[in-house]
C-alpha cells in the first residue's frame, strides 16, 4: 500500500540534515520530520538525500503529534529501509530496544562502511540522535573521544544526559544506573 503525501510546500522550511563521514559513508542527524510544520517537505528532503536507512528514535505519541505516524511506510515506499527504535525523550534504550539495537546497528554499519547513508532522528536531533550516532561511530571503529569531538562539531547539542553518554560509549550497565539516578 502506497502512502500518498502531497508535494512539499515550496515556501516551507525543511529539517536540517547534520551530516559527517563515517567509514566510507555518511551518517546524519536531524529533528523529527514534521516538527516544524512541513512534514511533506521534510519527507521529500529526506528522500532526496537518499539514505539507505532511517532510524526513528521517537515514540509513537511523538510521531502522532506531528502527523508522522505513517513515516515508516512512506520511507519504505520510496526505497528507504526504516527502523523504529522508540526511546522516551532524555532516555536510553530499554532492555528490549537494546536487543533490537544489535540487528539495526549491524545494518547501519554495513551501509556506512559500504559508502551508504544513514539518517538518525529524534524530536530535536540532539540527545537520542546524538547517542545513537556516537554509538555507531564507535562501533564502526572510531576512538570514542575523537568520535565525540567530530560529532559535536557537526551537532553541538549531541547527547544530553550522562545515561545517554554511557550508552553511547557501550556501557549499558552504566547507562541503566545513570538513568535510574536521574529518576
Amino acid at each position: 500500500m502506497t502512502v500518498a503525501v502531497p508535494p512539499p510546500d515550496p515556501d516551507g522550511e525543511t529539517i536540517k540534515i547534520h551530516a559527517l563521514t563515517v567509514g566510507e559513508g555518511i551518517l546524519a542527524l536531524s529533528a523529527l520530520p514534521g516538527r516544524g510544520g512541513n512534514l511533506q517537505g521534510d519527507l521529500h528532503h529526506i528522500a532526496d538525500w537518499r539514505p539507505a536507512l532511517v532510524i526513528t528514535l521517537v515514540t509513537e505519541d511523538e510521531l502522532a503529534e506531528v502527523g508522522a505516524s505513517a513515516i515508516g511506510r512512506w520511507l519504505k515506499d520510496h526505497g528507504t529501509k526504516w527502523e523504529h527504535l522508540p526511546i522516551p525523550d532524555f532516555s536510553t534504550p530499554d532492555a528490549a530496544a537494546s536487543v533490537r539495537w544489535d540487528r539495526i546497528a549491524e545494518f547501519a554499519r554495513r551501509a556506512l562502511l559500504g559508502g551508504g547513508r544513514v539518517l538518525v532522528h529524534c524530536r530535536g536531533g540532539c540527545g537520542r540522535s546524538g547517542m545513537v550516532a556516537l554509538r555507531l561511530m564507535i562501533e564502526a571503529g572510531e576512538a570514542p573521544d575523537e568520535a565525540l569531538g567530530r560529532l559535536r562539531c557537526v551537532r553541538p547539542c549531541a547527547i544530553e544526559t550522562d545515561a545517554q553518554m554511557a550508552w553511547a560509549m557501550g556501557d549499558a550497565s552504566d547507562a541503566a544506573e545513570a538513568q535510574h539516578d536521574r529518576g
